[in-house]
């Protein structure tokens, strides 16, 4: 059955700790989620980035909140007012496929929304998809990649990271526009697109007391470990 999974609020170690729970529950359906957040803003940063350049990154930026390494790949992300919301799907396309299809599915339904901007489609060099530039830690919003969406104003909106456990993708990902969280048409217009991309519909249900009790436990046991979040 393909679901769009609701909780209540949740930590950032938890978000991360429920994807990675979710993707080894229902490898073969359909999962979109929004999250919802706990009060305080966030950070989460790329699986590969190396810890002292994301902590020299958020010293700059003086942020004190809680922060973790997703499981997926990309960039630094602060969280603070943006949706974010992840999805699970199983597919053998390669990533470039999915953000090039997906990313266009969302672009479309905020078009209709009312939204404009424009498909990122510059082909970069591999360097600019390196966890650091410089010495410093790739930040998701500062430098758009290949297929990401862009505001009127040229600022990055959307990007999104991806994983793959075998034939099961998990997509996180990050709407960054003012008031974008409480924005109901936003979240419709990713609904829309989750359903034109997949070509599915999407049962509403929220997540079970089973399903936060092991992601809660997955959280401390290692996305608010040191070991995790200094892993590399």
């Amino acid at each position: 059955m393909n679901m769009l999974i609701s909780t209540t609020p949740l930590t950032v170690y938890e978000h991360m700790a429920l994807d990675e729970y979710l993707v080894s529950v229902r490898p073969q359906a359909v999962t979109l989620r929004f999250y919802h957040w706990t009060p305080g803003p966030a950070v989460t940063f790329g699986y590969a980035q190396g810890i002292r350049e994301v902590e020299q990154a958020l010293a700059t930026a003086s942020f004190a909140g809680a922060y973790t390494r997703r499981p997926t790949g990309g960039g630094l992300v602060f969280h603070t007012d943006d949706l974010t919301f992840s999805l699970i799907f199983p597919s053998h396309d390669k990533p470039a496929a999915i953000y090039r299809q997906l990313h266009a599915a969302i672009f479309a339904a905020l078009k209709t929304a009312g939204v404009g901007g424009q498909l990122f489609q510059d082909v970069l060099p591999a360097s600019a998809y390196a966890p650091s530039v410089n010495q410093q830690a790739s930040a998701c919003f500062v430098r758009p990649v290949e297929n990401d969406l862009l505001a009127q104003d040229g600022q990055k909106m959307l990007g999104g990271a991806i994983r793959r456990f075998g034939a099961t993708v998990l997509y996180q990902g990050s709407l960054q526009l003012p008031g974008a969280r409480l924005n109901p048409a936003f979240k419709r217009s990713i609904i829309e697109a989750v359903r034109q991309f997949l070509v599915v519909d999407l049962r509403a249900q929220a997540c079970s007391p089973e399903g936060l009790q092991r992601a809660r436990q997955l959280a401390q046991h290692q996305y608010e470990s040191l070991a995790w979040r200094e892993k590399f």
